[in-house]
């Protein structure tokens, strides 16, 4: 997000008298002031002798991250809006697009659940050959080492031998092994970096980040052992949730 100083010359309240104030919190950027606590920093503009004008500025920055976001809509409107404007993407299962009210919708977390072997890997690698069918690129973490090329070919629909399959396809498939959470983090990171630089493996467009699966990476962590298995994908502005 944008720097405070950045904002000055659209903006008078975020001056330098402000900025400074904000600078003795840690408080650089509008992303630095999201994550600091506002009720402290009131308080903290109430003992300054220029206080009133320090709130009003403190106002104006939530004010500007209130105009980043959409306005607020009801349930209703949601449905709308999704029908408008969310592209949809078919898992390749006719049954399960209909329980997700048409496949993978652009913009949403999918979130599979179930016991192991129960099919979810399946779903990823049939979404994953499905959306590079239509000429999207797909970044596939594999937790478990699950990932197989022979069953993207098979769902393809041309070989049970991935060497023969279209290669473009496979290409727009990118698999990153990841075994540990704080791993699956930095590559998230990374990514988030890369794709904005337009850094990345193929020349289509990122539409699909799949996680197969978050359970593998969670369960050490939490030490449980709970019989079943998650799965997430995360569809085209996934980045923004970074």
């Amino acid at each position: 997000m944008a720097p405070l100083n950045s904002l000055s010359k659209e903006y008078p309240l975020i001056d330098s008298n402000f900025q400074t104030f904000c600078a003795s919190h840690a408080i650089y950027s509008v992303e630095d002031f999201l994550l600091h606590d506002l009720d402290a920093l009131f308080a903290s503009a109430a003992n300054h002798s220029n206080s009133e004008r320090l709130k009003q500025g403190i106002h104006q920055l939530l004010l500007i991250v209130d105009a980043l976001h959409p306005p607020v809509l009801n349930g209703l409107q949601l449905i709308e809006d999704a029908k408008r404007n969310k592209h949809v993407f078919s898992t390749g299962c006719e049954g399960i697009d209909a329980l997700l009210g048409g496949g993978l919708r652009v913009g949403q977390l999918t979130e599979l659940v179930g016991p192991s072997s129960s099919g979810k890997t399946q779903v990823c690698l049939m979404s994953s050959s499905t959306v590079a069918k239509n000429k999207c690129s797909v970044i596939y973490l594999d937790t478990g080492n699950s990932f197989s090329p022979q069953r993207i070919a098979y769902f393809v629909g041309q070989s049970s031998d991935y060497v023969s399959v279209n290669q473009n396809i496979l290409d727009r498939i990118i698999c990153y092994p990841v075994f540990d959470v704080y791993q699956m983090f930095d590559l998230l990171h990374q990514l988030k970096i890369n794709l904005r630089s337009q850094i990345v493996k193929s020349d289509h467009q990122v539409q699909v980040l799949i996680v197969d699966s978050i359970s593998s990476l969670i369960t050490p962590i939490l030490r449980g052992n709970g019989p079943q298995g998650i799965v997430h994908i995360c569809m085209q502005n996934f980045l923004d949730t970074l």
